[in-house]
């Protein structure tokens, strides 16, 4: 499903797309991170800590440990620096864990329990793809509501970021075996 090298390459985008929104977030008048919206985790930072805490709860399926949480609503860090600090300590996190990986290893299934306590099943690589994907939407999520500020929000898609790290060969990219 997912090869080591892609791993690595997805874990280092989503650091760079973190940087890039939080970078546009500090930006704002802090009213607008805290603001309540019509949204389901109530504000940008709400948004970003629904990351968070999920990333923490794929992080505990991946080392086959418990979490802690009981909702993927909490809001670990309500200010900006504080979250960017988690957030920045999980993003290498996965940046590390992917360096670690091999193909067999992505290809291992490991059984794990939703936070509704319903328990499933599926392959490291399956684990981490589904959550560069979900970040990847709730990102979407912040920028929609850059919008309302109004503001134009900061541009945080994968060939960008391929573009910025090797230029733009990006199929080929994805399937070499360099290391970035």
């Amino acid at each position: 499903m997912i090869n080591s090298h892609t791993a690595r390459v997805l874990a280092r985008y989503r650091t760079w797309a973190n940087n890039v929104l939080f970078d546009s977030m500090a930006a704002l008048p802090l009213q607008e991170l805290v603001k309540l919206r019509k949204t389901l985790f109530k504000s940008m930072i709400g948004t970003a800590n629904h990351n968070l805490v999920i990333d923490l709860i794929w992080q505990a399926h991946l080392v086959q440990k418990p979490h802690v949480f009981k909702a993927r609503d909490v809001v670990l860090h309500a200010d900006l620096a504080d979250f960017r600090s988690a957030q920045g300590d999980i993003d290498k996190w996965f940046e590390n864990w992917s360096d670690e990986q091999t193909d067999t290893s992505l290809a291992e299934t490991l059984s794990f329990a939703y936070v509704s306590g319903e328990r499933s099943a599926m392959t490291r690589g399956a684990m981490f793809i589904h959550l560069v994907n979900h970040s990847t939407h709730h990102r979407g999520w912040i920028c929609e509501m850059f919008f309302d500020v109004p503001m134009r929000p900061p541009v945080t898609d994968l060939p960008v970021f391929l573009d910025l790290t090797s230029g733009s060969d990006r199929i080929t990219h994805l399937d070499s075996p360099a290391k970035l």
